[in-house]
Formats: C-alpha cells, sequence, structure tokens
C-alpha cells in the first residue's frame, strides 16, 4: 500500500494512514483520496483459476462524493465470480480487462466521499456491489457507494459477514422488490440449499410465510432448522406428488426448463416465478450488446405475455442490485441470529488460485472465503 504524507493538520505532519484518514474523513475533503495504490487480485484475461494474479501496486481510484472507501478483512467468492473468471459476461467486461472480481465485502470504513453521512472513519461494514462492478471487493481497499454498505452486525465475525450480502440481496430482490411477499403467504425455494436459496428461506420466515424447498438430501436437515417446513430430496422424491397446494411466490435458483415448468405449475393465479438464470448476459455474450439485449429483452417480453395469459402469473428474470433499507433489514436479521449463510472454509487471500480450484472441482460445496489480512 502506498500513501501520500500531508501538512496541515494540527500544524505538523500526519505520519501515519490512519491518522491522516481520521482527519480527512470529519473535513469530508473531495480530493485525490490519500490511498494511491493496494494489492488486489487481478483478471488480465478469461480463463481458469491460473489467470488469477495478485498484484501489490493496484491504483485506487479516486472517491466520488458518494463513495466509501472499505479496508477489506474478509470477501467471499460467489458462483458468479468464477462464471465471470471464466468469461461469463464477457460482452460487458472483455473491454475492460484487467478487472478485479468479488462482489461481498467485510471490513472497516477507511475514508468516506464528501456527500457521505451515514458512515465514517473506523466503522466497521459489510455490503456488496453491483453484478456489473468492474472494481471488486478482491483487495485491500474497496470502494462501494454509500448505499451498498450498512453497519457490520457486531454479534458475527468479518468472515460470517462477508458471506451474506449478495446472496442475502438477491433473495431480497426477489422476494420482497418483486414478489413483496406478506405474512401468511406460501414460498416455494427450487433449490434450497445454495446460499441465495438460503437467504430466500430465512427471508420469507422472517417475512411471516410458510415455505417449502428442494434440496440434496444432505441439505434437509438444516433447512428444516432454518424455518422451512417442508424440505424434500430432489433426488429421491417426486417433487410434483410430493408438493401439496399452490403458492404466492416461487424462486427458481436452478433455472432449468424441468424446474421452470415445475414451478409455474406449482403458481397461484396472481403469483410471482422468479428465476436465478436469466438469458440477458448468456445473449448479449454470444450476439454482442447491440443484438443481443433486444433480444434478451424481446424474450423475456414474450414469456411474461405467455404465461400472463396461459396462467395469469408473473414471470421474472431476478438479480442483485443495492437496496438500502434492504440491507438494513439483512443487517438486523444477521444481527438477532435469524439469517445466516455458512462458511465451510476460508482461504487467504494470497491464496485465491486455490480457492477458485476448489470451487471448480468442486472439492467445497460450501461457501468459501477470502481473509484479507
Amino acid at each position: 500500500m502506498r500513501f501520500l504524507k500531508h501538512r496541515g493538520f494540527n500544524n505538523g505532519f500526519v505520519t501515519t494512514p490512519y491518522e491522516l484518514l481520521s482527519q480527512l474523513s470529519k473535513l469530508r475533503l473531495g480530493f485525490r483520496f490519500i490511498f494511491t495504490s493496494c494489492r488486489a487480485v487481478v483478471l488480465p484475461r478469461f480463463g481458469g483459476p491460473e489467470v488469477l494474479e495478485v498484484r501489490s501496486d493496484v491504483s485506487v481510484p479516486d472517491l466520488k462524493p458518494h463513495d466509501v472507501l472499505v479496508r477489506a478483512r474478509a470477501v467471499s467468492i460467489n458462483p458468479l465470480d468464477t462464471r465471470m473468471r471464466s468469461g461469463y459476461g464477457r460482452s460487458i467486461f472483455e473491454p475492460l480487462l484487467p478487472i478485479i472480481l468479488g462482489r461481498d465485502i467485510s471490513g472497516e470504513v477507511a475514508a468516506v466521499g464528501a456527500s457521505v453521512r451515514s458512515l465514517s472513519a473506523g466503522q466497521e461494514v459489510f455490503g456488496a456491489l453491483h453484478p456489473t462492478a468492474v472494481r471488486g471487493t478482491y483487495t485491500d481497499y474497496a470502494i462501494l457507494a454509500q448505499d451498498e454498505l450498512a453497519l457490520k452486525p457486531g454479534s458475527i465475525t468479518h468472515v460470517e459477514a462477508s458471506a451474506i450480502p449478495f446472496a442475502a440481496l438477491t433473495a431480497w430482490r426477489a422476494l420482497k422488490s418483486t414478489a413483496r411477499i406478506t405474512d401468511g403467504q406460501r414460498v416455494l425455494v427450487l433449490g434450497g440449499g445454495g446460499a441465495v436459496g438460503f437467504a430466500a428461506i430465512q427471508i420469507s420466515v422472517a417475512a411471516g410465510c410458510y415455505v417449502s424447498t428442494t434440496c440434496g438430501h444432505e441439505s434437509i436437515d438444516r433447512l428444516l432448522a432454518a424455518g422451512a417446513e417442508q424440505a424434500i430430496d430432489y433426488t429421491s422424491e417426486d417433487i410434483e406428488v410430493t408438493i401439496k397446494g399452490h403458492f404466492d411466490a416461487v424462486l427458481d435458483t436452478i433455472g432449468v426448463p424441468e424446474t421452470e415448468r415445475l414451478g409455474i405449475n406449482l403458481l397461484k393465479r396472481g403469483g410471482h416465478y422468479m428465476t436465478l438464470q436469466g438469458e440477458a448476459a448468456t445473449l448479449t455474450d454470444r450476439y454482442g450488446v447491440a443484438i443481443g439485449l433486444p433480444i434478451a429483452t424481446a424474450m423475456l417480453l414474450k414469456k411474461q405475455i405467455q404465461y400472463r395469459y396461459s396462467h395469469g402469473i408473473e414471470y421474472w428474470w431476478t438479480y442483485m442490485r443495492a437496496d438500502s433499507e434492504g440491507l438494513e433489514t439483512i443487517r438486523q436479521l444477521s444481527e438477532a441470529g435469524r439469517l445466516k449463510i455458512p462458511v465451510e472454509k476460508t482461504f487467504p487471500i494470497t491464496k485465491v488460485r486455490e480457492a477458485h480450484e476448489a470451487k471448480d472441482r468442486r472439492i467445497i460445496h460450501g461457501k468459501i472465503v477470502l481473509e484479507v489480512d
């Protein structure tokens, strides 16, 4: 990490970065910030884990008025990270290479932009970047907008906190922002064993909903303990026979034709089907943004009209986006022990290649977190 010395505070030199950060934050100055470079994991080209590079001298951009500079302590690996590394979203990201992967973060506020009022230097925070962010969180110092951050729950560690935001906000977007689930409704989560599915179950239970889910046999006890009323082993049970009744909302984290058909048929009229596997990125990668995006938009519109008339339901492709109110509720649930994402293994950030390889080879099925020393 490199930083600049400035004269003028307390009539002398400020010689430590954190002393300088504290004074700059109090003044909320809007000029080039103190850190000029830091360590980061860089993706210079698409490929396997071997393409990831840990560089010690990656530039730190200027803070915009609503930006927050976060000293990372832990960052989690999401499926989006490994897919992006392999080329998913290349129509967007290839012209911008090299980029920094990573969406989740937990750490401390190092500095804030001139217009930030909700946070100050030294506070512990957690949050997540938008899926299309180019400068991610696999770095000593990450930059997020203030509405992408909340105070870290005091009852959990940085490692535990870093596993939560991206998955929980993805589930929140689908269930609370789109379907607007309420007390007493029935929710079906197809694929409850993953991070998004597990977060969706806990968010639905907290909202007073009755939850059914599908999963592998190894996840059944964990999902029932999280509040699901019914957990169905998709490997050994006939889901359509086992599930009784219909649902107000279906979140499909698998997104294959069979789960789409199943979810649509299990919805009540007026219900919402939401899938994480929208076609926008795939089609833009195949045909380019200029052609692929209009094709994806037309495909989504066609399905929405089709299912509205044939089944009387609403059909959506869903993805994570910043939601400050949602993140605050997630923080409160996590603080109370009502929302957690189990971490199976941690790696130091310098071992990021090994961590990605473990996910690619399915050596580790659960959440992996990179610790930032």
